[in-house]
């Protein structure tokens, strides 16, 4: 009799480990994202975070000749605006992809809209170049947080197959604030002025940090929305080192860097003087060749995301395609006989660029493929910065390159200084184009 005990006490302890060990498989194995009417709510709701900063990132496309009469500065100083606007932007992509993988991309989205409205605020009321120029800082810092959290959002609402779809719709909505830029900014500056104009965006954001506040929910409620454990433990020097050796993250950030700048560079400063000074348009004209940018941007980036929704095989020619065309685009318009190319030629070129942003969110596509969930804000940071990081380097040179083609640094500048000026988009073209055909290869190797 006293074994009976001991043996019918024994399963009761040989059990007894079970029921803590078993609920580990639940807490590892995350559930697909629902998608669904939930799902577009939050990134509608986080999308919205990203116009508003593409309004105040391509305000100042609208108002170059402005800022240049107002502060009395020249082409190499104008472009300074956007090359440290779009410097810090680059810069904080990585620091931003660590804040949203152990933060979440709400909090960084909120601190986010703060900064895009003191800076455009602080804008408004400049009235010398310096502090404009710290106020546009600022203002790059609050804009580099939105992009990447909106696409983390959507990588946890939506299944992974949607993603390249979602991204491209992203940056759809964000071409959106492009063109409340170039139709409204643009008609508001010259009846408004210049501080009650800059003044009304930056308080655009009072209404948008509300409705992230109230709510967005960066994730569905269940195991999908507990935070990954993984990433803050890693240290953020190797997490970065780990990014950094997928190939498809560098091949990422060369595709982006390729595709993204030609367009962004003229959006964000240099089209609107050269088709008012180079071309002799009016500004109403030179705005609806703007305008035709915007809608081409949005057009392409819809078609894009069907097609690399359905397969990811068209990446790479879809590339290549935007790359070559583009190169071509501007050889034409540039080899043009007295530098005044057609309306039509000039509408061709615009409609072509309209391609490359949605162009460079397949250089996300690739960095995405390769990087685990814990890792992807930092992925997309490490992509992301490559347009701006071109766009940069475009900026500068036309701006450097105008002023020693124009002695005299004044009131404009010629069509053939424009013409030369403009060549300089070749260069980083051409380096990007190389890095790509040589990632290509190592990523085909590594299976991607």
């Amino acid at each position: 009799m006293p074994v009976e005990p001991a043996s019918s006490a024994r399963p009761l302890s040989v059990p007894a480990p079970r029921p803590t060990a078993e609920p580990a498989p639940p807490a590892t194995t995350v559930p697909p994202p629902p998608g669904g009417r939930a799902a577009w709510l939050a990134w509608s709701i986080g999308v919205s975070v990203y116009v508003l900063a593409v309004i105040h990132r391509t305000s100042l496309g609208v108002a170059g000749l402005d800022a240049a009469d107002r502060f009395g500065i020249g082409a190499s100083a104008l472009s300074t605006f956007s090359i440290l606007q779009v410097l810090v932007y680059a810069a904080m992509q990585i620091p931003v992809g660590l804040l949203v993988d152990r933060f979440g991309p709400r909090r960084v989205l909120l601190f986010g809209i703060l900064l895009l409205s003191a800076g455009q605020l602080a804008f408004a009321f400049s009235s010398s170049f310096t502090p404009a120029l710290a106020s546009r800082a600022v203002l790059g810092c609050g804009d580099a947080m939105t992009f990447i959290s909106v696409l983390r959002i959507a990588a946890r609402w939506f299944p992974a197959a949607k993603n390249p779809f979602v991204a491209q719709l992203t940056g759809l909505a964000g071409m959106g604030g492009n063109l409340v830029t170039t139709v409204v900014l643009a008609r508001a500056l010259h009846s408004e002025g210049w501080t009650r104009t800059f003044t009304g965006t930056a308080l655009l954001g009072t209404a948008v940090f509300a409705l992230v506040a109230l709510f967005l929910r960066e994730a569905p409620a269940g195991p999908a929305a507990t935070p990954l454990p993984a990433a803050p433990r890693i240290p953020v020097g190797r997490q970065v080192r780990e990014v950094w050796r997928e190939p498809g993250t560098r091949l990422g950030l060369w595709v982006h860097f390729t595709t993204q700048f030609p367009g962004n560079a003229f959006g964000l400063l240099w089209g609107l003087p050269y088709l008012v000074e180079a071309q002799g348009m009016s500004r109403g004209e030179a705005g609806g060749l703007l305008t035709l940018l915007v809608l081409a941007n949005m057009t392409f980036g819809f078609v894009f995301g069907r097609v690399l929704s359905r397969t990811a095989g068209a990446r790479m020619p879809i590339v290549l395609t935007v790359i070559a065309t583009t190169a071509a685009g501007w050889a034409l318009v540039l080899a043009w006989p007295g530098g005044h190319p057609p309306l039509w030629l000039l509408a061709g070129i615009i409609l072509v660029m309209g391609s490359n942003g949605p162009a460079s969110l397949v250089g996300l596509d690739y960095a995405r493929a390769r990087n685990p969930v814990e890792r992807l804000g930092t992925a997309s940071g490490v992509v992301n910065m490559g347009g701006f990081i071109g766009t940069m380097i475009t900026l500068f040179g036309i701006g450097v390159l105008l002023d020693a083609l124009s002695p005299g640094n004044g009131s404009g500048y010629s069509a053939e200084a424009y013409r030369w000026a403009f060549c300089w988009q070749y260069v980083p073209l051409a380096v990007g184009t190389v890095m790509i055909l040589r990632l290509r290869k190592k990523v085909a190797a590594a299976g991607s």
